[in-house]
C-alpha cells in the first residue's frame, strides 16, 4: 500500500478501474428546450412535461390515454381493423414493409387507438393518435376506427374526445386516405345531431388532412402549449406565397390570439379541464373535481 492510500479515508480508497461500476445507459434525457438533464422515469411520471421549463415532449398514445382515463371500465374499439395494401404502393419500400416496421416499433397495428371509459366519472369515448406509427398518418384504418368510436359514443349517448398528433393523410393509400376526411366529419355530424359533445385536443404536431377535417370541428378546441398546428409546413407556405410569415404563426399561442382555438392547457391539467368542460356541456356533475 502506498503512502497516499494510507492517508485516504477507507470510503474513498482507490479502486481498480476494472471494478468500478458503470452508469447504466438510458436513465437520462435532455430537455430539447432548456437542456436540463432529467431522469427518464421522472419525465415519464410528469407526463413527459419538463419540470423545469414545462416543455411538452411528445407522448405515446397508450401513455396519454392511461394518464387521461379513469382506471376502471376501459375497453378498446376497432382494434380488429387492420391496414391493407389496396394500391400495391411502393416508394423506396413496399407499403407492407413500412407497416411491419411501424408495428414492430410501436406495438400498435395502426396510428389511432380508440378507447371507451370515463374521466372523473363521466363516461366517454376517446381517440388518440400514435405519432410514431408512420408519423400518425391517417389512412383507412384510422378513419374507420374514428368513425366506429363516434358511433359507439352515439349508441351509448356519451361525449367523444380526440387527441391529434399527426402529419396528415397517408400517401401510401392515395385517394383512400383523403376520403377519410369526409368520413370522419360525417360521423361527427351524427354526433352533433345526437346533441353529444365533441372535444378536440391538438397536440404537437397536428398537420395536413387531419387539421383540415375533424381536428377543428370540436365544440371545444384545446391545444397543448407550443403545439405545431396547420395544413402545410411553414417553408412550403413561404415558398408558395413568397412572403415572410409571422414568427410562430402555426403555433398554438398564435392560433389562440387569432381565435382559431378556444384555450391552451398544460397536459397535466387536461384531464380535469376536459372533465369540467364535459360536465358543463352535459349539465351533470363530475366526480372528484374541486
Amino acid at each position: 500500500m502506498s503512502w497516499l492510500e494510507k492517508l485516504l479515508p477507507p470510503k474513498i480508497q482507490p479502486t481498480d478501474p476494472a471494478e468500478r461500476r458503470t452508469m447504466p445507459e438510458g436513465l437520462w434525457t435532455k430537455c430539447p428546450s432548456c437542456e436540463t438533464v432529467l431522469y427518464k422515469s421522472d419525465l415519464s411520471a410528469n407526463q413527459y412535461v419538463c419540470p423545469k421549463c414545462s416543455f411538452h415532449n411528445r407522448i405515446g398514445a397508450r401513455e396519454r390515454l392511461d394518464a387521461f382515463l379513469d382506471a376502471e371500465g376501459r375497453y378498446e374499439i376497432g382494434q380488429e381493423i387492420l391496414p391493407v395494401d389496396a394500391l400495391k404502393f411502393r416508394d423506396n419500400k413496399k407499403y407492407p414493409d413500412r407497416l411491419k416496421q411501424a408495428m414492430e416499433a410501436t406495438g400498435e397495428t395502426d396510428a389511432l387507438v380508440v378507447l371507451g371509459g370515463s374521466v372523473h366519472g363521466i363516461a366517454l369515448v376517446t381517440a388518440c393518435f400514435e405519432f410514431d406509427f408512420m408519423g400518425g398518418s391517417m389512412g383507412s384504418v384510422v378513419g374507420e376506427r374514428f368513425a366506429r368510436g363516434v358511433e359507439t359514443a352515439v349508441d351509448q349517448k356519451t361525449p367523444f374526445v380526440s387527441f391529434t398528433a399527426t402529419g396528415g393523410a397517408r400517401m401510401q393509400e392515395g385517394l383512400l386516405s383523403l376520403m377519410q376526411m369526409a368520413k370522419t366529419n360525417a360521423a361527427l355530424t351524427r354526433l352533433a345531431k345526437a346533441k353529444l359533445p365533441y372535444i378536440s385536443v391538438l397536440t404537437d404536431p397536428t398537420m395536413g388532412g387531419v387539421s383540415a377535417s375533424f381536428a377543428f370541428m370540436g365544440d371545444v378546441v384545446i391545444a397543448e402549449p407550443k403545439a405545431l398546428v396547420g395544413f402545410a409546413g411553414p417553408r412550403v407556405i413561404e415558398n408558395t406565397v413568397r412572403e415572410k410569415l409571422p414568427e410562430g404563426f402555426q403555433r398554438a399561442e398564435f392560433l389562440l390570439q387569432q381565435g382559431a382555438i378556444d384555450m391552451i392547457i398544460d397536459r397535466r391539467e387536461l384531464k380535469q379541464t376536459i372533465a369540467r368542460q364535459l360536465a358543463m356541456l352535459l349539465r351533470q356533475p363530475a366526480d372528484a373535481l374541486v
